[in-house]
């Protein structure tokens, strides 16, 4: 099933055949590069079964993506409920993953920009956040051009304390503060 469309993109169901180009994804150095590690084949699968549970339990999730143009497989961009322990949460969160190349195209920014459309007029979210690693910058430029407001700094608790991604930055954006932009 097709849930929205961009002029470029489709945000779809989870195919059987997205796995192996998803587990590369989540294998592939340079993407992971703001995050701890580089998933396992046994880690993607358990990623992979984890968004297909919370589409199954809310409906909503982290959608597939694809260009229409030839209809490859590019990563995903979509929701997904945090709930690790933060004054913040749990919430709803907006996110992406994309492979490099499609890196550079804007994809991140209009996948993100349909979905927060869809999240407040269609699945009636109240708020959506936002975060990642302070040194990932082309993630943090992502948030502020969908129109969201840089919160707060915080140290993440999944992340080690030594580690240059422990210090996350966290954005937000209101249903209200959605429509008025």
């Amino acid at each position: 099933m097709i849930y929205f469309e961009t002029e470029r993109l489709q945000l779809r169901d989870w195919e059987e055949a997205d796995l192996e180009p998803f587990r590369r994804l989540n294998a592939d150095e340079r993407v992971m590069k703001h995050f701890p590690k580089t998933l396992s084949t046994e880690e993607t699968n358990m990623l992979y079964a984890t968004i297909v549970s919370e589409f199954e339990e809310r409906g909503f999730g982290l959608y597939a993506v694809e260009v229409k143009e030839n209809k490859a497989f590019i990563g995903f961009i979509g929701f997904h409920r945090a709930t690790f322990e933060a004054e913040f949460t749990p919430c709803i969160e907006i996110g992406w993953r994309l492979k490099q190349e499609a890196w550079g195209k804007g994809y991140a920014t209009e996948g993100a920009e349909a979905c927060l459309q869809y999240g407040f007029n269609t699945l009636g979210l109240d708020d959506v956040y936002s975060f990642t690693a302070e040194v990932n910058i082309p993630s943090k430029n992502v948030m502020q051009k969908i129109g969201m407001s840089f919160i707060k700094t915080f140290d993440h608790p999944k992340v080690e304390r030594s580690s240059p991604l422990n210090k996350h930055v966290l954005f937000h954006i209101s249903r209200s503060s959605y429509r008025d932009q």
